[in-house]
């Protein structure tokens, strides 16, 4: 049929640009064959590749029929001829099925080198292990039980010396965070921990600076819990209810003494005794998820001054959800005081007037503008009876801008705050200073010792900012260098001290368990002389 057409219209019409497009990447595939087995190896026929002319396969299938057969290969599994897949490659019926294999992955590390670290105890099925899983223990009510331990922590030691322009503290301060996560199963767990090196705030350790204590040895051993819970899910411990997964029984839950964090630590930032109860996969209009949370804490509550108030309560209803364009959180907190409150809003039984009950409220929206990550908050706090050390009316207004620059894996950010009045957090616990630490590690709280921030973290009649970069020096990120310039400035009579600072953080990675970390600062401080800092710390996680 296309004997007598010229080489244009061979190439042009779609049977004979199919069989010329089929011959250019066997010679293709032919010339990299040859590259790889040796320059010297020469192929069976020796006229040049441009002499060849395409031509159309006789008795060969129509295209419409070739697609069809590709398409019957494709979707059958068990079919017994291989297959051309991209570039020519033959597939086996294994590498083109999509079912899922049998048999158990031995290693599921790209890199081979690199294999799990695994922690100081574990019994039962392996942490983000491989294999097979053990078959379990079914239980009353649906749930099939696949018990195992985990014993995990942390440790961390610093030596570190830090000038605020009008007084120096220099230390050995010491942590140990340990903890134990009972997994029944991939929603159910019980998890304990302690740290024996420190209580309330204090470390153990030495004290070098200042030189007027006289009891250097700072000794700050316990045995008491830091964390115990339990958490889970009604609707997997009660499987056999709704079988079909189709009943709105999906209620998660978490009950005990456990860390809560709400709008990034900001308005909460505290281990409590507390309830808390979620129904999550809910559809708002316009949006793909919707999660509702009820909170109550009774016990071991630390307010806005870092100090624990025995007997103040806490309600909180806290709302996220997710849309095209943003996800939303709204959440909301009532505080009753310790000795209660004749005028507020709640009265406990039985208790004296009290001044510390308040309000507390967050909103936030965290979303990608382009090649941008932007995070806007604003927070408000109100005392119901009068303002007191536990809470003073105030709002907090911050925003975060955050991206990568081209042809890196570096971050850059540029984070801002403006205080109204004096807000405060509805709980803070004894180590995480003020609400600011989100600004930048200028801001930051470090939780070990008395190294302080070098510009503060509390917003009170204030306003300012910080930039930093941070240079991740190799592909495994595992050193970096992070470098963050910030100030702020009060604007009432009370708070007018401007402040500027420098500062440094330089992170090593030392095998699977432990990282170098080296922190420096400088300040100049308006109306006092110029800060400085400097910690050298040790971390291993087991």
């Amino acid at each position: 049929m296309y004997k007598h057409q010229g080489w244009w219209n061979i190439v042009w019409n779609k049977p004979g640009r199919v069989a010329a497009l089929s011959t250019a990447m066997v010679l293709a595939l032919g010339v990299c064959g040859g590259a790889v087995h040796g320059a010297d190896e020469k192929p069976a026929d020796d006229k040049p590749a441009e002499a060849a002319e395409a031509k159309p396969a006789e008795n060969t299938d129509t295209p419409s029929e070739e697609k069809a057969m590709y398409e019957e290969h494709a979707m059958d599994g068990d079919h017994g001829h291989p297959i051309a897949g991209p570039f020519g490659i033959f597939l086996t019926p294994e590498q083109r099925t999509s079912r899922i294999s049998d048999a158990a992955v031995v290693d599921v590390q790209a890199d081979p080198r690199m294999k799990r670290p695994k922690p100081i105890i574990e019994l039962g099925n392996p942490f983000l292990g491989s294999g097979n899983i053990g078959r379990g223990i079914e239980m009353p009510g649906g749930s099939v039980w696949q018990p195992s331990l985990l014993v995990f922590g942390q440790y961390r030691s610093a030596i570190q010396a830090f000038n605020d322009g009008r007084d120096t503290y220099a230390e050995w301060a010491n942590s140990l965070d340990i903890f134990g996560n009972i997994q029944l199963t991939g929603t159910e767990r019980v998890v304990v921990g302690f740290n024996p090196l420190a209580e309330d705030g204090r470390f153990s350790g030495y004290e070098f600076s200042p030189d007027f204590n006289s009891d250097d040895w700072k000794d700050a051993t316990n045995a008491g819990l830091t964390t115990l819970f339990f958490e889970g899910d009604l609707g997997e411990i009660f499987s056999d209810l709704d079988p079909a997964d189709r009943k709105s029984i999906d209620l998660g839950f978490s009950v005990g003494r456990q860390p809560i964090v709400v709008q990034d630590g900001m308005l909460i930032n505290d281990t409590m005794d507390s309830i808390g109860i979620i129904r999550n996969t809910l559809l708002p209009p316009g949006g793909t998820d919707l999660q509702v949370t009820f909170l109550y804490a009774w016990g071991d509550i630390d307010r806005n001054d870092n100090r624990q108030h025995d007997g103040t309560h806490l309600l909180g209803m806290f709302w996220a959800a997710d849309y095209p364009f943003s996800t939303i959180n709204a959440d909301f907190v009532y505080v009753i005081d310790a000795d209660g409150n004749d005028d507020g809003f709640f009265k406990l039984p039985g208790a004296d007037e009290g001044s510390g009950d308040g309000f507390f409220w967050g909103l936030s929206g965290v979303q990608r503008i382009g090649q941008f990550n932007t995070t806007l908050r604003a927070l408000g706090s109100h005392a119901i009876k009068g303002e007191s050390v536990e809470v003073h009316d105030g709002y907090l207004f911050f925003g975060e801008l955050s991206w990568t620059p081209a042809w890196t894996h570096d971050n850059v950010y540029v984070n801002g705050f403006v205080g109204i009045d004096e807000f405060s957090s509805a709980a803070r616990g004894p180590t995480a200073g003020g609400p600011l630490g989100r600004t930048g590690v200028l801001f930051a709280a470090l939780g070990l010792g008395r190294y302080g921030a070098p510009l503060g973290n509390r917003a009170d009649n204030s306003y300012g900012g910080a930039i930093g970069y941070q240079w991740f020096i190799d592909e495994q990120a595992r050193k970096q260098l992070l470098v963050e310039f910030g100030g702020r400035n009060g604007y009432s009579d009370d708070q007018n001290d401007g402040q500027i600072a420098l500062g440094a953080r330089y992170q090593q990675a030392i095998g699977q368990h432990m990282v170098l970390q080296f922190d420096t600062f400088g300040s100049l401080n308006e109306g006092r002389d110029p800060g400085y800092g400097g910690r050298v710390e040790i971390r291993v996680d087991f």
